[in-house]
């Protein structure tokens, strides 16, 4: 019924702006025509049509004229035979004494018609008016100009009982525990208000995206069975200054009629960025802060609101939004580890036809870092691949051919010189034996392929065991001698001169590593336990920060000594066993791909035995 008024009236201040412009405009359009004699209005004789006259022929014939009235720089009149006429003239007092002095009647009209109080007033009041009609808006906060302009109400999104709830959210258990009080809460509070306890009035939910946020939020409604509210940050921000407060007044009124209820705005950083003591140019979004801090936390507590908000951003808001009484509970969402990621993927799956070879756990396995968001697009796009292939059911090849797109993107088509292929095949081959030789020590190679995806001609991929949340010395070694392989391969089967710039991923990777281990891990003998580089600034590349000269160049010698290390070690590796690496090679050029059991079978057991030893040498470096 509000919004149906709301409506109305801005429907009718539209209809009444329209009517008064197509007034104005007939008016001076009218005004302007008859000011040029399209309506003779200057003379009341009723007979033919005038003669139009210019103002030469007036000058020549100013003998035959017998009367003329002239109103602006239109002249009127009869000649001496009777014949009406008009000419547009231009006003000359020698002309005039010419014409009387010849016996012409002159009259001069200066009266003014209602067509020109109305050419002259309309526009006048017409500004008047819309000033008028711009203040009383912004006197009328949320029931003036943000009722007019942007007065769209936030979605109500579920009333009674909303169909998101606990079961549908998987992956972040610790989560929703966190979560549950607030649940309690909206269902019955009285048994906190026994204990003497306090609910948090606001919970903040930050982590990466797609880490299920939003849909959190609308579990715990569901959960709660409370009515839902739900608006964007950028909802409050308009043109005019005053919207946004008027808009955060207005979502508030609407869940305090509703309540108990819950709240939800999401990237709530939009409005709730950190205010600077120089700030002036946003002074708009200032105010809409402060009305949002005194609408959670101001004169009246006991609203029955919980106001739940969603950031990528959590750093960037302001303190004052993040005290106790105010978003009091923070809540950090991480990206699911591989038990989470399992529950996710089964949850999803039930929504697919999968075929009974499909293995889950597996693929939980190798989605390492993947969001809740990325997993369900892969199920997705799984489901979508089975049905271009023409499978009833979404297949392991299916599941496969997704998760390849997410990592690595795309299959490209691309016409590739032969001797281009077969580097790519002896590149991969490389990293592939070295993977094997260090299995004990790193992930166990999942598959290694030369169909080229994105920007890469080829990948060799690793399936983790579990989740790791610390990588050892001996690993980070390993890790920086495989990722060196395929340029040694390069270097090692086709001469010095024919590497090419295909290891240019791999070294960027590596020095990476390499750097973040030395700088920040202390895992260097000769750096030591020093953190360097701790600040980063958001976005961009700084230089070493927290050290001297001397001690970047010593960062920049070691990160060199570790690389040359791991390229030693790969070459040396590759060149005991080129029989095998060139047999890898060879099976990829045929099959283009191969699991990580026929690389396995291909090597044979027999590097295995020797990986101890050549661990133990890596991890003295």
């Amino acid at each position: 019924m509000e919004k149906n008024i709301l409506k109305n009236k801005r429907r009718n201040n539209s209809t009444l702006f329209l009517v008064l412009f197509v007034i104005m405009f007939v008016v001076l359009v009218g005004g302007a025509f008859m000011s040029r004699g399209g309506l003779n209005t200057a003379t009341n004789i009723v007979s033919t049509e005038p003669v139009e006259m210019t103002f030469s022929d007036v000058l020549r014939r100013a003998g035959e004229i017998k009367t003329m009235k002239i109103r602006d720089n239109v002249a009127t009149g009869q000649l001496n035979d009777g014949t009406k006429y008009s000419a547009v003239i231009t006003y000359n007092p020698e002309l005039l004494e010419k014409l009387s002095k010849g016996g012409t009647t002159v009259s001069i009209d200066t009266s003014k018609g209602w067509v020109d109080y109305l050419g002259t007033w309309v526009p006048i009041l017409m500004g008047l008016f819309f000033i008028w009609w711009i203040f009383r808006g912004m006197r009328g906060g949320a029931g003036g100009l943000s009722r007019t302009l942007l007065g769209q109400n936030p979605t109500k999104i579920v009333t009674g009982k909303p169909k998101t709830t606990f079961k549908d959210v998987a992956g972040i258990d610790s989560e929703k525990q966190e979560l549950s009080e607030v649940v309690d809460f909206l269902r019955d509070k009285s048994k906190f208000a026994a204990v003497g306890a306090r609910v948090p009035r606001g919970v903040l939910l930050s982590g990466e995206p797609g880490t299920g946020k939003t849909l959190l939020a609308r579990a715990i409604a569901g959960e709660a069975n409370v009515p839902f509210f739900a608006a964007s940050g950028s909802d409050f921000s308009g043109i005019i200054v005053g919207l946004g407060v008027a808009k955060i007044k207005e979502i508030f009124e609407m869940a305090k009629r509703n309540a108990p209820c819950l709240l939800f705005i999401d990237e709530i950083d939009a409005i709730g960025q950190r205010r600077s003591q120089n700030s002036f140019n946003d002074q708009d979004r200032e105010q809409t802060l402060n009305q949002l801090l005194i609408e959670m936390d101001g004169f009246s507590n006991e609203t029955g609101i919980i106001v739940i908000g969603a950031t990528n951003r959590p750093d960037m808001l302001d303190p004052a939004l993040l005290r106790p009484g105010r978003f009091d509970r923070q809540v950090h969402i991480d990206l699911p580890d591989m038990a989470g990621r399992r529950a996710i993927l089964e949850l999803h799956a039930k929504k697919i036809k999968m075929h009974e070879d499909v293995n889950l756990g597996d693929l939980a396995r190798g989605t390492t870092g993947c969001s809740g968001a990325d997993l369900e697009n892969l199920l997705n796009e799984a489901a979508l691949h089975a049905v271009r292939t023409g499978h009833k059911m979404v297949a392991p090849d299916d599941i496969e051919e997704a998760r390849d797109k997410l990592i690595m993107g795309p299959r490209k088509i691309r016409k590739m010189r032969p001797e281009d292929i077969k580097l790519t095949a002896y590149h991969e081959a490389g990293h592939a034996y070295v993977s094997t030789v260090y299995a004990d020590v790193t992930d166990p190679i999942h598959k290694a392929t030369i169909i080229p995806r994105g920007r890469a001609l080829g990948m060799v991929q690793h399936l983790p065991i579990d989740d790791k949340v610390s990588m050892s010395l001996a690993e980070i070694r390993a890790n920086l001698a495989i990722a060196l392989a395929g340029r040694a391969a390069e270097e090692i089967f086709f001469g010095a001169d024919k590497i090419t710039t295909g290891a240019e991923s791999d070294i960027d990777m590596a020095t990476r590593l390499a750097r973040r281990s030395i700088t920040t891990a202390g895992l260097s003998n000769k750096i030591g336990l020093v953190a360097i580089n701790q600040a980063q600034t958001f976005g961009s590349r700084v230089p070493l920060e927290n050290a001297s000269e001397k001690t970047a160049e010593m960062v920049d010698a070691e990160i060199k000594s570790w690389l040359a290390d791991a390229y030693t070690d790969a070459t040396r590796i590759l060149n005991k066993n080129k029989s095998v690496v060139k047999k890898l090679a060879e099976e990829l050029l045929k099959r283009e791909t191969l699991t990580g059991e026929e690389i396995r079978e291909i090597v044979g057991k027999k590097t295995t035995k020797k990986t101890t030893v050549k661990k133990a040498k890596v991890a003295k470096k």
